[in-house]
């Protein structure tokens, strides 16, 4: 079955050596994404002290963000918000930012509503709150 990496241009440079997504047959394999700014380091929607630590952060700003980089990445693939077929949460502080992530999310998902898991970490590799893990059904495009 052939293998295809895909880099999509309107979606922030992968902190690590991994492409944006891996399309495998008909399933699109979408590496962690997160809320940072193409084109820059910029996380929306966060204030960092001078050590680099998270002195506040506004959850609701990160996940539009990130909403924006994952729907970047499934155009650049060919896929489209609608194929998204199971998606993982990673976020720092589930007591904190799941009530206004899972508003956001009933608003971005009104119509397909994929599989979710929902987890609560202690870090991400950047300073950030939220990452998304995504699969997307491409079928033969």
């Amino acid at each position: 079955m052939p293998v295809e990496n895909i880099h999509a241009g309107g979606a922030p440079d992968p902190v690590g050596a991994y492409p944006h997504a891996k399309r495998v047959g008909s399933l699109l394999f979408l590496s962690g994404v997160g809320p940072r700014k193409k084109g820059s380091k910029e996380i929306p929607g966060v204030t960092l002290g001078t050590d680099g630590s998270i002195l506040n952060y506004d959850i609701e700003v990160q996940c539009h963000s990130v909403f924006q980089n994952v729907r970047s990445i499934l155009e650049a693939s060919g896929a489209r918000w609608e194929d998204l077929v199971d998606v993982t949460v990673y976020l720092t502080s589930m007591k904190n930012d799941f009530p206004v992530f899972n508003k956001l999310w009933s608003e971005y998902f009104k119509e397909n509503q994929p599989c979710r898991t929902t987890l609560e970490i202690n870090a991400l590799p950047t300073p950030i709150a939220i990452e998304l893990k995504c699969i997307a059904w491409v079928g033969d495009r």
